[in-house]
């Protein structure tokens, strides 16, 4: 009888398997892919925006062409001499145009700063171009709102263009500022991380 009553016991468990009642403990491993990062170029004047896949070619674009070969990644670029030295060139010839009078629209786009939603220069990024450099005379030159898109999500920043960045929590350089960041910040600290709404250019 008990031979019979095991048969019998391995036989409704087998039966079970079959029917799927029997339950075994499954933990799930897949994750939902993270969006890949957007690098966006946005006219300060126009308000226009383009986003493409690399930053190169959100460079190639900021620069209208005069830069091609920039790094893939900010992180990269960050870290690139050659290429801090590249737009420091652009720099100084923009500011030649400026003193001779004589700049076209395209010819007077600089960037002013390029700014990314992960700390370390990470994640996407929005790079800004204005009409001139900076002028260093005590006042915010240039100020930019951002669009909704973009608003409470700057982490880290890369000021350009002979300028200091001023961060603030809202729209029309309202509200406690924070800055002036002047160099590479890769962490812009808990005062405006992810609250930035409009930045001023000084």
């Amino acid at each position: 009888m008990a031979i019979q009553t095991t048969r019998a016991r391995f036989a409704g468990v087998a039966i079970a398997v079959v029917t799927g009642s029997v339950c075994i403990p499954w933990t799930q491993t897949a994750t939902a892919a993270e969006p890949a990062p957007r690098h966006c170029v946005v006219d300060a004047r126009s308000g226009q925006q383009s986003c493409f896949a690399t930053f190169t070619a959100a460079v190639d674009r900021a620069t209208d062409g005069r830069v091609t070969d920039a790094p893939a990644t900010p992180r990269e670029a960050a870290a690139s001499p050659s290429f801090r030295a590249e737009l420091s060139g652009l720099r100084a010839t923009a500011a030649s145009r400026a003193a001779s009078k004589a700049r076209t629209k395209a010819e007077g786009d600089v960037i002013q700063g390029t700014f990314f939603d992960g700390k370390n220069f990470t994640g996407s990024s929005l790079t800004i171009t204005g009409p001139g450099l900076c002028e260093k005379d005590g006042w915010v030159n240039y100020q930019h709102d951002l669009a909704d898109d973009w608003k409470n999500r700057i982490s880290s920043v890369q000021p350009w263009g002979n300028c200091a960045v001023w961060l603030y929590p809202e729209p029309g350089l309202g509200g406690d500022r924070d800055g002036p960041f002047d160099e590479n910040t890769a962490d812009i600290g808990q005062m405006m991380n992810d609250r930035t709404q409009s930045i001023g250019f000084s």
